[in-house]
């Protein structure tokens, strides 16, 4: 349903329970959706210790890790590791994390994820300084010549995802924003007309 709604990507959001107050999927299901989609998987560890746990998720099939920069004590030896894997790396901050700590770690990175909510749970409010956090790191990117990505998670849907989309952000993910619609295909294709027209694409 979500690929023939224009989907690129499947985002899967792994929780601990720990450092965030919830539970979810494990290497078991992302094994589970690897022979059933060529999408890119995206797999989001929200939890403690990820080093421990990273090659379970390679193994499974993901094509892109990412990580929360708070759960990490060595951030360039975990990004490290998941590269030497032959998977994409990607690094995930909280709202209240300021993104100049990423700064000595961006050139390094295939994509950072920008949280626009805090984590742990669906269906929370957008919170507004995504908009100013994307620009600043829009900004930097576009300065160094980096190939870096930005992803922003969190409250997103069809009433605000061409501001997202304007900010910077390259991809965008949308979890009750699509699911919790009467016809989920449908609405990523009106997503991504909405963001056509945020570009004054005619649609």
């Amino acid at each position: 349903m979500v690929e023939a709604g224009g989907a690129e990507w499947v985002h899967i959001d792994v929780m601990d329970g720990h450092f965030v107050p919830n539970l979810t999927v494990g290497p078991l299901i992302v094994e589970a959706i690897r022979p059933i989609t060529k999408l890119v998987l995206d797999v989001h560890l929200m939890i403690e210790d990820p080093d421990a746990y990273i090659p379970q998720f390679v193994n499974a099939g993901a094509d892109l890790i990412t990580v929360h920069l708070e759960a990490c004590r060595h951030l360039n030896r975990t990004v490290g590791h998941i590269k030497s894997l032959g998977v994409k790396a990607g690094v995930a901050v909280n709202p209240a994390t300021p993104i100049g700590l990423l700064e000595e770690i961006l050139p390094d990175l295939d994509l950072v994820l920008l949280m626009s909510v805090n984590p742990g749970f669906g269906g929370q409010s957008f919170l507004p300084s995504l908009y100013r956090r994307a620009r600043t790191l829009r900004g930097w990117i576009e300065r160094e010549a980096l190939d870096c990505t930005i992803e922003a998670d969190g409250g997103i849907k069809l009433d605000n995802i061409a501001q997202v989309y304007r900010a910077g952000v390259d991809v965008i993910v949308s979890g009750s924003g699509v699911f919790e619609t009467s016809d989920p295909g449908e609405t990523l294709r009106e997503m991504q007309r909405a963001c056509d027209r945020a570009l004054g694409v005619e649609v």
